[in-house]
């Protein structure tokens, strides 16, 4: 059988080097008899999620090239539970199982499968959390005056407020009616606001 190895290191990640992760993802296929392909991020953040080899090892699973895909820990492939479940939910779609040796973590098997279904269950719950907050956040601006919809005077102001609320940009894209780039511009400084986000 042959399988994608993911490994990834950023540029936070000091002194570390991919072949902590490598040796170990090659022992574990190897004691199995798979045959390997490797797929190697440096100095790129998790929090991206276009990186190189993700992108190139997402195209083999989707062209069934891979039967499997194992990394060393969940937050090498992705950072945030949306993404890592939308990653595995394109694996299964494809034939593809997957991974995870620190967390035995394993779709194969009956409670791997288990473990990802709890988790998109608690993704679930965070998105309706995010909306309660969304909805929250925007009855607070408009109780304080502020004008909400398309971009306006004050669109920089209720950008500012949805985004210190921890909402990301395709959120408050989504909730206000405009573009990303829009939200985007806004963030970074094009609304002279000074602003800190995550």
């Amino acid at each position: 059988m042959r399988v994608a190895i993911y490994a990834r290191v950023s540029t936070s990640d000091k002194g570390q080097d991919t072949e902590v992760q490598l040796a170990p993802l090659r022992d574990y296929c190897r004691s199995r008899q798979w045959e390997t392909q490797e797929f190697v991020d440096e100095g790129m953040s998790g929090a991206r999620h276009d990186r190189p080899a993700l992108n190139n090892m997402m195209t083999a699973v989707r062209r069934r090239q891979v039967k499997a895909v194992v990394v060393w820990k969940l937050d090498r492939l992705g950072r945030s539970l949306k993404h890592l479940l939308q990653l595995v939910e394109d694996m299964h779609n494809s034939g593809c199982d997957f991974i995870s040796i620190t967390e035995t973590i394993d779709t194969t098997t009956a409670q791997g499968r288990l473990v990802f279904q709890l988790m998109g269950a608690l993704a679930e719950f965070e998105r309706a959390l995010i909306r309660e907050r969304v909805f929250a956040g925007l009855a607070n601006a408009k109780r304080h005056g502020k004008r909400l919809g398309a971009p306006k005077k004050s669109a920089p102001e209720t950008v500012r407020v949805l985004r210190a609320q921890g909402l990301t940009v395709q959120q408050v894209a989504q909730q206000l009616g405009v573009t990303e780039r829009t939200v985007q511009r806004y963030s970074n400084g094009g609304d002279k606001i000074p602003v800190s986000f995550p």
